[in-house]
């Protein structure tokens, strides 16, 4: 593992204190009440350094360590407090068996190609187990049309036939941009006047701008991004994934139940 340069003032700083503290040699006293100027602890350090490069291998790694047990415990937090919105917003289409023991929440944009790969996927775990609710949560990120196709999506879910056109637009072959997003529409059966009408409810893009907060709570920075009890998946996964996240969190719910 190579280290960039220059070296953040954060991480010199860690250095600086490591080095000091490990090779500042016993001074006389009158030496030692000489305070050391910038130059020599510069050059105390980068003499340090230069014997011992494995250093910034074993701090960098234990660095690295820290901050990712820092933002898993601030993931954790934020499942516990978001909870509610995640799994149960009254905005967020529901498919799946509603009346599933488990409940997966995508975060998806109708633009991404991994999205589209892993919906397949997605789709074929959720069947083979039958007892799987899932949460759709509108997610455009890539480019306008990808905001235009959420808004569609969600005004889909007034007329009952949200995930006839999520499947219909996660299939649909190529870039999207308005032509397609209506043609699909049409394809599904939807009221084309009815759907424009009602992408302009402010009630769709308040759930599309709670979803984005909930992903950066969440750090879930693309897509796809799934939720599965208490994890946290930021990335495609395959069929054999999900239905190991599925089992996992039915044990670990049938545990906390017992």
């Amino acid at each position: 593992m190579s280290l960039p340069l220059p070296v953040s003032s954060r991480f010199r700083a860690l250095c600086t204190g490591l080095a000091l503290s490990a090779t500042l040699p016993a001074l006389p006293v009158s030496a030692a009440d000489k305070p050391l100027d910038k130059a020599a602890v510069e050059q105390i350090v980068r003499d340090y350094l230069l014997a011992n490069p494995e250093i910034l291998l074993e701090a960098m790694e234990a660095l690295e360590k820290k901050q990712q047990a820092e933002g898993d415990k601030a993931v954790t937090e934020a499942l516990k407090s978001n909870r509610t919105a995640l799994e149960q917003s009254a905005m967020s289409p529901v498919g799946g068996n509603p009346k599933g023991d488990v409940t997966l929440v995508e975060f998806f944009d109708y633009n991404c190609g991994y999205c589209k790969r892993t919906h397949p996927e997605r789709s074929a775990a959720v069947k083979g187990d039958g007892k799987v609710r899932i949460v759709y949560k509108e997610f455009p990120i890539l480019a306008p049309s990808s905001k235009e196709a959420a808004k569609a999506a969600l005004a889909a879910n007034k007329q009952g036939k949200y995930e006839a056109f999520h499947t219909a637009l996660m299939t649909h072959e190529g870039r999207l941009d308005s032509d397609a997003i209506r043609a699909t529409a049409k394809e599904v059966g939807l009221d084309l006047k009815k759907l424009e009408q009602d992408m302009g409810d402010p009630a769709i893009e308040a759930e599309i701008k709670a979803n984005m907060e909930l992903a950066r709570k969440l750090n879930i920075r693309g897509t796809p991004g799934f939720v599965i009890g208490d994890t946290v998946v930021p990335g495609a996964i395959e069929t054999d994934q999900f239905i190991a996240l599925f089992n996992a969190t039915r044990a670990v719910n049938t545990k906390k139940s017992g």
